[in-house]
C-alpha cells in the first residue's frame, strides 16, 4: 500500500500507552528520554501526536491546562517535537495550529528554544520574558539563610495550594497534589507558623530538577534551594526567571552553571497572570 502523505496523517490524543514512543521521540531529537516527566505530563495534562506509519511517532506535544476543569484560564504547551526524518516539513506548524484551534479562547504560554521561537512567532505568540537554565552540583557557602525550612506534610497541602494559586494566578490543584508522588522532595519555608514558600526536587535522568519554586523573597528562595541540595547527592537543575538576578548570581556562586536560555511566550494574553516577584522557577518549562 502507498505511504499516506504527512498532511493526511491524523493528529490524536496520546495516553500513557504512548510513553515509550514519546521517550523515543525525545531521544531521536537529542533530548533526554525523560520518561518520568512524560508520564507526569500525560496524566496531569493532555498529549497530542501523529503516528508514524513505520512505527513510533512523527510528532508529539503536551498541553497542561490551569483553572476550572470546564473552562481553563491558561494552558501551557511543551515538549513540541518532530522526528528528525520529518523535520522542516511543516509537521510542527500543523501540530501547533491544531492545539491553538482546540484551545479556542484559552490563553496559551510556552517556553521556546531559539530553534522553535520563529515558528511560535509566526503563529502569533509574543515574547513576554526569559528563563535561564542552570545545572551543577550545589556547594554550600556564605551566610546560612535565616529562613526556616522543613519537609512538607499532608497538613501543609491546603496552605501550599492557596499560596500557589495566589502567586501563579490560576488554580493548579491537579498539578500540586501530584507533587508528593512525582517528586523526591517537597519542602516548605515558614515564618511564625505561616508558609511563605515551597519547592520540590524531582528526578530527571541524573539530576534533581528544582521546581516549582515559589517564595516570598530571594532569601526564602535561597533557603529552599539550599535545603533541597542538602538532601540529595545529585546535581541540581532549574530554570529561573532572568528578572531574579540576585538568585541567579547566588546560585552560580554555589556551583550551578548557565546551560541555556528559553524565551517565555504567550498567545491570546498580554502578560501572564502570575506574581513574578514570588515565582522563581516553574515545575518544568514544559508545563509553564
Amino acid at each position: 500500500m502507498p505511504t499516506p502523505s504527512l498532511a493526511a496523517l491524523p493528529i490524536r490524543r496520546l495516553t500513557l500507552r504512548d510513553l515509550a514512543a514519546c521517550a523515543d521521540l525525545s531521544e531521536n531529537r537529542g533530548w533526554p528520554r525523560e520518561e518520568h516527566k512524560w508520564g507526569f505530563l500525560l496524566t496531569a495534562g493532555k498529549g497530542y501526536g501523529i503516528d508514524d506509519p513505520d512505527g513510533g511517532l512523527v510528532s508529539a506535544c503536551a498541553v497542561t491546562e490551569y483553572g476550572p476543569h470546564d473552562r481553563p484560564e491558561l494552558a501551557a504547551v511543551g515538549m513540541v517535537l518532530v522526528a528528525d526524518r520529518y523535520a522542516r516539513q511543516g509537521i510542527g506548524r500543523r501540530l501547533m495550529r491544531h492545539v491553538v484551534s482546540l484551545m479556542g479562547t484559552t490563553p496559551l504560554t510556552l517556553h521556546a528554544t531559539p530553534y522553535g521561537r520563529p515558528l511560535y512567532e509566526e503563529l502569533g505568540f509574543k515574547v513576554t520574558g526569559r528563563a535561564e537554565m542552570l545545572r551543577g552540583r550545589f556547594t554550600p557557602g556564605g551566610p546560612e539563610p535565616k529562613v526556616a525550612t522543613r519537609p512538607a506534610t499532608a497538613e501543609d497541602l491546603q496552605a501550599i495550594l492557596r499560596l500557589d494559586e495566589e502567586v501563579f494566578g490560576a488554580d493548579r490543584t491537579h498539578i500540586i497534589t501530584r507533587l508528593p508522588a512525582f517528586a523526591d522532595q517537597l519542602r516548605v519555608a515558614e515564618e511564625r507558623g505561616r508558609i511563605i514558600g515551597y519547592t520540590a526536587a524531582w528526578p530527571n535522568m541524573d539530576t534533581h530538577v528544582v521546581g516549582p519554586l515559589i517564595a516570598r523573597d530571594t532569601e526564602t528562595a535561597q533557603a529552599l534551594i539550599a535545603s533541597l541540595a542538602a538532601h540529595t547527592d545529585r546535581p541540581l537543575r532549574t530554570d529561573i526567571d532572568v528578572r531574579h538576578e540576585d538568585l541567579l548570581a547566588w546560585a552560580k556562586e554555589r556551583g550551578l552553571a548557565s546551560v541555556a536560555f528559553n524565551t517565555v511566550m504567550t498567545y491570546g494574553i498580554g502578560e501572564l497572570p502570575d506574581d513574578w516577584s514570588r515565582r522563581f522557577a516553574p515545575l518544568t518549562v514544559a508545563a509553564g
